[in-house]
């Protein structure tokens, strides 16, 4: 195994300086590639970090160096662009949501099998110290049975936000609005604690956006296939922006994280100790581009562990689809009315 293994960026939209500050300050890795359509914006990205630029994708697959590559493009492009990379032999790092259609995430699934190659996809919550805690509380038993649980975000995106990219609220490329979009890591965190979902039954409304596809507000009840039931917020019309918050509770405890922070964590036992608190360099709610990267870096440095021990990422591609089927069963729902099961 390389001493350093080389990364490609594919994208370089606003989550593009947080892989590459993140691949810069990781040990082991180095970014040598940049690709994208805009030469201009392409080389003065490219040029804080020495990598290379491409605009040609193939071109980049090519560069034999490149080991790993992150596919940081709208989201109905990535099963596409992970898939040529398989090909070319590179381990991928795919942004949520892994793709916007099941049968398209399976395609990469399956040629990333066969090409024996690594793929993750970004979850970083799941690495925050209140959510590692409280995965490890109920793993021990200590919520006791679980009984209900809630993944909310109640954020604002204005009419700006969706007009600053004309892929951005629609079905072919966003794949959807609220819920695909801003609401994904808590949903993804909903069912990590409190194991798969059974059953949804939704509404999706766009109440305060113009000339956009998409939801700016969905809701779902969710049946747990443990007996469970929880709910289900995704909420861009939620002026000025708010929180996300998840929210669990069993017969022996309860716990609510907020905004990436224990806002309770109480037991019957009388154990109110709190988990860790890490400040974050985040405002939640808007729109914006500080966002703290430490998620995404142990996120990044446990994948490269991955790759090195040859096994398999805590997100890796079969993870990352079980959000995405909640989600689009969510929309399935809102549309034909009725609950919809899932396998």
């Amino acid at each position: 195994m390389k001493e350093v293994l080389n990364f490609g960026i594919v994208g370089y939209g606003m989550i593009a300086k947080i892989h590459a500050t993140c691949i810069d300050e990781i040990q082991g890795a180095k970014l040598i590639a940049i690709c994208g359509n805009n030469q201009n914006k392409a080389e003065s990205f490219a040029a804080s970090y020495g990598a290379q630029v491409y605009t040609d994708y193939d071109e980049m697959l090519a560069n034999k160096d490149i080991d790993v590559v992150c596919i940081l493009t709208p989201s109905g492009t990535h099963a596409e662009l992970g898939i040529a990379a398989a090909l070319s032999g590179k381990h991928i790092i795919v942004e949520k949501p892994i793709d916007v259609t099941l049968e398209a995430t399976d395609k990469l699934l399956e040629t990333c099998r066969a090409s024996n190659v690594k793929l993750c996809c970004i979850s970083q919550h799941r690495y925050d110290p209140a959510i590692v805690e409280l995965k490890k509380a109920v793993d021990t038993n200590q919520l006791g049975q679980l009984n209900f649980g809630v993944s909310r975000t109640t954020w604002y995106r204005s009419q700006e936000y969706y007009e600053s990219n004309n892929w951005r609220g629609t079905r072919a490329l966003d794949g959807g609005g609220a819920l695909i979009n801003q609401s994904i890591h808590y949903v993804d965190l909903l069912q990590y604690i409190m194991g798969p979902v059974d059953e949804v039954f939704s509404y999706c409304v766009n109440r305060a956006h113009e000339r956009i596809e998409v939801e700016d507000i969905a809701v779902a009840t969710v049946k747990f296939k443990n007996g469970a039931i929880g709910l289900i917020e995704g909420n861009t019309a939620a002026y000025p922006g708010f929180s996300a918050k998840l929210e669990i509770y069993g017969s022996e405890g309860s716990v609510i994280i907020e905004n990436d922070q224990v806002k309770e964590w109480r037991f019957k036992n009388g154990h109110v100790d709190e988990p860790p608190k890490v400040e974050k360099n985040h405002i939640f709610g808007s729109s914006n581009a500080n966002i703290s990267h430490d998620s995404h870096m142990q996120q990044i440095q446990e994948f490269l562990l991955c790759i090195r021990e040859d096994r398999e990422p805590l997100v890796n591609g079969w993870e990352a689809r079980k959000t995405l089927e909640i989600i689009l069963s969510i929309y399935q729902s809102s549309k034909t009315g009725v609950p919809i099961k899932i396998k």
